[in-house]
This record gives structure tokens, C-alpha cells and sequence, in this order.
């Protein structure tokens, strides 16, 4: 414990330049007493380590003491600067040590190339988190499957797929994971074949001392843009010819589940354009939440659908009328 102390207050001293007794102390959550003397055992080994005296005094390291990394390029600091705040950090648990290598990397830095770097991190801060708050799903079981994946283990799981009513049981060989935007991906190798399990429907998850040989040959980003792939082809499509107010066409074009085919020119106050939603069902809700800012054209079916809908609304409201 005292040896990685003692590395944290070089790291701090590197980032920051001079930091007094009580400022390490609470840093690094010990008492000032303790800060003396963990700096006599850093004097003691060599390090040219010193204490100034007055009101802007404390302890900084002598001019020139610092590990240089060079060849970084400040877009290439940026980049790394950001990914410090990614919530694919928090998932795995690894927020503290995300912290610790990102004071290292500062602390490393050329004094100008640190000053970059601290100018990103107070400007940009991504959040990847929703505006409505929900609590984590399968979390206890990302962390049982990110163990497994590094010691290279088996782990028997209980798994509750979208289109079963029941649970299954097997023994898979962790082969990656994989974060899509917030949700976790789990991809294993079964005695048949290698599948891509959803975290989430993780019922539980066992790790097994049993090891197991990775395939030489699998490369987990060309499985998962392979696999990605196949899933958008296998994706059922509605086709359908539609007319939708100017107003509210930027936001239909960001509406999730609609493609946009074809896209006629702006006829006064409305777009035509043909595209394509997943179901009959989807068509009619979507076109529906947009009220009279849209207007099905094509396939009859679905303009029966809206109307029928629409017939129903109605009349509910006209019953609460009488």
C-alpha cells in the first residue's frame, strides 16, 4: 500500500508542479504526518523531492525530475482525454484505475502538451447516460463475464432469450464483449457455434475453473460487423409511399425504425418519399404520432390500418362526450 502511495505522490506532484501537505493529504486520504513521512522515504531512495517555504509553498519535485512521452501528437492527447469520461469505463468497474493512468499520462506530459490536455478535460465531458434515470441491468453478471474473459474460463450461464418464454441452460468459452452504445454484449463459443448473447437476459452466471484454448483465427470486430450485418439483413421491412409536412420531416427522417428510400422534392408544404418501416403495426403507430402532419399514401393496407386506428380514437373520445 505504501509503495503505490508513494507512486501517487510523484504522479501528483508531476501533474500539479507543488502541492502542500495537507492538499496530498487529502488526496491521497491519510494524515499530513504521514505525508512527511512518506517523503523522506522518497528523499531517502534518491528522489529529488523538496519542500518551499511561504504562503504558495510545498512540496515539488526539482526542475527537470519527469518522464517525457513523446511522439503523441495533441489531436492523439485529445482523443484520450475524452475517453476518460466514457461510461463503458464505469460498466467495467474500472473508474479508479481510469482515474490513476490518466494522472500518469498528465504527469508524463511535456508542459505544454499538459496544458492541452487539461483544456479539453475542463471543456468537454461526455455523458452517456439518459435524462431518465434507470438502474443498471446486469451489471453483477458484466463483471462475472469480464473476469471470465480475462482468466480465460468457462462459465456456465442461464440465459432467457427474446423470443423464449423459458430460460436455457449452457456452458460457453467468453470469447469478447461488446458495448453498443449502453448495452452489453456478451460473444461466446458453444459446442456448435460461436453467438452473441445480450448481458441484460444474463439470468445467471457461474464461473468454472475450467480453461479453454481461444481460436486463433477470430477476430472479435470482424465477428461483430459480420454478425451486425446479418442481423440488419434478417430485419423485416414494410415498405410504404408517404407525405409529410415540412415542418415535422426533420424529425420523421430521426425517427427510430423508419428508413428513407426515396425522397421527392418539396412540394409546397409537404415531402413525399418512399421508405421503409419494419411492420404493418410499427407503419401505423409511427405515422400516427404524427397526427395530421402525416398522410400514408401507399400500401392500401396501411391506410385501412390508420384509418381503422384513428376510426377507434374517435370514437372513444366522442363516448366521453355524450
Amino acid at each position: 500500500m505504501r509503495a503505490d502511495r508513494l507512486l501517487m505522490i510523484l504522479s501528483l506532484l508531476q501533474t500539479y508542479g507543488r502541492l502542500s501537505s495537507r492538499e496530498l493529504a487529502n488526496h491521497l486520504e491519510v494524515s499530513e504526518r504521514t505525508i512527511h513521512r512518506d517523503m523522506e522515504a522518497l528523499g531517502t531512495a534518491g528522489i529529488p523531492v523538496y519542500a518551499e517555504r511561504g504562503s504558495k509553498g510545498g512540496w515539488t519535485l526539482s526542475e527537470g525530475y519527469r518522464n517525457q512521452i513523446t511522439g503523441m501528437t495533441i489531436e492523439e492527447i485529445r482523443s484520450l482525454m475524452l475517453l476518460h469520461s466514457s461510461s463503458i469505463v464505469r460498466d467495467l468497474g474500472l473508474n479508479d484505475q481510469a482515474r490513476t493512468a490518466f494522472r500518469k499520462l498528465l504527469s508524463a506530459l511535456p508542459a505544454t502538451a499538459r496544458m492541452d490536455a487539461e483544456y479539453v478535460r475542463e471543456r468537454i465531458h461526455i455523458d452517456g447516460a439518459g435524462w431518465h434515470p434507470s438502474a443498471p441491468s446486469g451489471l453483477s453478471q458484466l463483471h462475472t463475464v469480464q473476469e471470465s474473459l480475462w482468466a480465460q474460463r468457462k462459465i456456465r450461464i442461464t440465459y432467457l432469450s427474446w423470443d423464449s418464454a423459458t430460460a436455457t441452460e449452457r456452458v460457453v468459452c467468453p470469447l469478447g464483449l461488446v458495448a453498443k452504445q449502453s448495452i452489453w454484449y456478451m460473444i461466446a463459443q458453444t459446442d456448435e457455434e460461436i453467438r452473441t448473447y445480450r448481458i441484460s437476459r444474463l439470468q445467471r452466471v457461474d464461473r468454472l475453473e475450467e480453461a479453454f484454448d481461444r481460436p486463433d483465427n477470430f477476430d472479435l470486430a470482424d465477428f461483430w460487423e459480420q454478425s451486425t450485418a446479418r442481423f440488419r439483413s434478417g430485419l423485416p421491412r414494410y415498405p410504404a409511399q408517404v407525405r409529410i409536412a415540412s415542418v415535422s420531416w426533420s424529425k420523421f427522417v430521426q425517427t427510430k425504425y423508419v428508413k428513407i428510400v426515396n425522397q421527392s422534392e418539396e412540394q409546397g408544404a409537404w415531402v413525399k418519399a418512399e421508405v421503409e418501416f419494419q411492420t404493418l403495426e410499427s407503419a401505423r403507430d409511427i405515422m400516427l404520432g404524427f397526427g395530421r402532419f402525416a398522410q400514408a399514401i401507399a400500401p392500401d393496407q396501411l391506410r385501412t390500418a390508420i384509418y381503422a386506428e384513428s376510426k377507434a380514437i374517435a370514437s372513444l373520445y366522442e363516448s366521453e362526450q355524450d
